[in-house]
């Protein structure tokens, strides 16, 4: 039985949550909260499985009471984010403090709860399983110094200006690209160059801010990442780590060439592969179908760019199912590094799971960890 505890100061909103979750076998509504100071207080005496927190309330605001309750007690923690520019900014807010995933309200309100019960089920099914953890604080960024060797090539020092903010650019329109995966045909050798392809899910938002935060600006190689989001939410989530981080970071766009210190998020709801593009690399987003209902995929992503061969680094953290490990076995049969987020500092160890039990896996290394490899990889 999973003991739910729900936080809204609206009491219709408490109301149609308390009904769906009580006509469920395997739920169990614990108490309902009507502010942050409220949601605290109980969440403490009642110790729920899983709780569902509006941003936007009275007294203290979800924002405020999550902080403390990932500090102080901390729980699978669920939003309810409206679609608003707003609620999308607190929302990435919400999953860097620790929440473990989020519920968009449909057309921004809860009365259209039918086009969403299925989905707010779902996920706290999924959080219930999830491990909470408190917020993961970024420490000092690493100073990128390419090791001086004799005997090893070395990799030369790119020097980036000072970043005074990474300004968007408005997205092209796609037109829809082929559903094919092109194969791998050869590694591409002697480029010197390296690629870091990062992907996640479910946890990902906190394990990317950990591991972003702290890779320097002078990183010689560019980073793409795939994170499970919906539309409208990745662009956020890359405005805030570009805010808070060394390296630049932004949304990718179509047809943009990969450049060094600078770290391309997929945009929610677009495909994403790498490709050779006259001696660079480039970013072709598509809308093909849902691979698992999933749009983003990670094996769409690591499979075009196992053909990079040795000049591939390639990162799977946090996140439920196993996309990933079918492009990984692309990676490591080309020769591509791999590094794996343990079980421990995972909120959901499934796709890194699938990855180490498949025998893929170079390093299999906690959470705080993964910033220095992905440096140290590099440097190779």
């Amino acid at each position: 039985m999973i003991r739910i505890l729900i936080a809204d100061d609206s009491a219709f909103m408490r109301k149609v949550l308390s009904d769906l979750f009580n006509s469920q076998n395997d739920f169990q509504v614990v108490g309902t909260a009507v502010n942050g100071q409220d949601t605290i207080e109980k969440v403490k005496r009642l110790q729920p499985d899983v709780l569902t927190l509006d941003v936007i309330m009275p007294v203290m605001d979800g924002l405020e009471a999550l902080a403390i309750i990932m500090e102080q007690c901390p729980l699978p923690v669920i939003m309810i984010s409206s679609t608003t520019q707003k609620g999308t900014n607190e929302t990435i807010r919400a999953l860097a403090l620790g929440a473990v995933d989020f519920v968009s309200k449909a057309g921004g309100a809860i009365s259209k709860i039918d086009t969403i019960k299925d989905d707010i089920l779902m996920k706290c099914r999924m959080a219930a399983k999830a491990r909470a953890r408190k917020n993961f604080t970024a420490s000092t960024p690493i100073v990128y110094k390419p090791k001086l060797s004799s005997e090893e090539p070395t990799m030369r020092r790119i020097e980036v200006k000072r970043r005074t903010g990474f300004i968007p650019m408005p997205r092209p329109t796609l037109t829809r690209q082929p559903a094919t995966v092109e194969p791998v045909k050869k590694i591409i050798p002697g480029t010197g160059k390296k690629l870091v392809v990062i992907g996640t899910s479910t946890g990902g938002p906190q394990a990317l801010q950990a591991v972003i935060t702290r890779l320097p600006a002078n990183l010689p190689c560019g980073v793409v990442v795939v994170q499970h989001m919906p539309a409208g939410f990745t662009k956020s989530l890359a405005e805030r780590l570009n805010s808070i981080s060394e390296i630049a970071v932004k949304e990718a766009e179509q047809d943009e060439i990969i450049r060094p210190g600078q770290v391309y998020i997929a945009p929610g709801d677009y495909h994403l592969r790498i490709f050779p593009a006259g001696g660079e690399r480039k970013i072709v987003l598509s809308q093909e179908p849902r691979v698992g209902n999933l749009r983003p995929t990670v094996n769409y992503m690591y499979e075009s760019a196992a053909q990079f061969g040795r000049d591939l680094v390639s990162v799977i953290m946090t996140g439920m199912g196993s996309d990933g490990c079918e492009g990984m076995k692309k990676i490591k049969a080309t020769g591509g590094y791999s590094i794996a987020q343990n079980e421990e500092t995972c909120v959901v160890y499934g796709m890194p799971r699938a990855v180490v039990e498949a025998g893929l896996a170079d390093e299999v290394i906690p959470l705080n960890k993964i910033a220095e490899a992905i440096v140290e990889a590099v440097r190779r």
